[in-house]
């Protein structure tokens, strides 16, 4: 039988409560923490897919029209003049597709772990 003090609470009582502080409730918040944050991993995710399939979506648009483009060109001076012009807004368009799916990254990145750290 656990032993009490008078007006106090039993030995067992106490492990526990102390049982329950030290281990049960760190583990359970670590646990929501770690639930949340796999949530929030997850729809950043499916955000970065989406971003990535508008890109790819402009960039078949883009190259479509510089096709069009050259087609209807009356000379060979005037394909090269479309093709120069339609790789170089196409490496312009890459650098700031890459930038932007890089600052997302690190945002969501960034998002996913502040439930870990216990920042919201």
């Amino acid at each position: 039988m656990a032993t009490k003090k008078s007006g106090g609470k039993s030995t067992a009582d106490k492990v526990k409560d102390a049982i329950n502080e030290k281990v049960v409730e760190p583990a359970r918040k670590a646990g929501e923490a770690m639930r949340e944050s796999g949530a929030k991993a997850a729809k950043n995710g499916a955000t970065i897919s989406t971003r990535l399939i508008d890109q790819a979506e402009v960039n078949a648009k883009e190259a479509f029209a510089a096709m069009r483009a050259a087609a209807g060109a009356k000379d060979l001076t005037e394909v090269m003049k479309i093709q120069g012009d339609y790789l170089r807004d196409q490496g312009a368009r890459a650098m700031h597709q890459a930038r932007e799916i890089s600052e997302l990254i690190v945002q969501f990145g960034k998002e996913a772990v502040a439930p870990l750290k216990g920042k919201d």
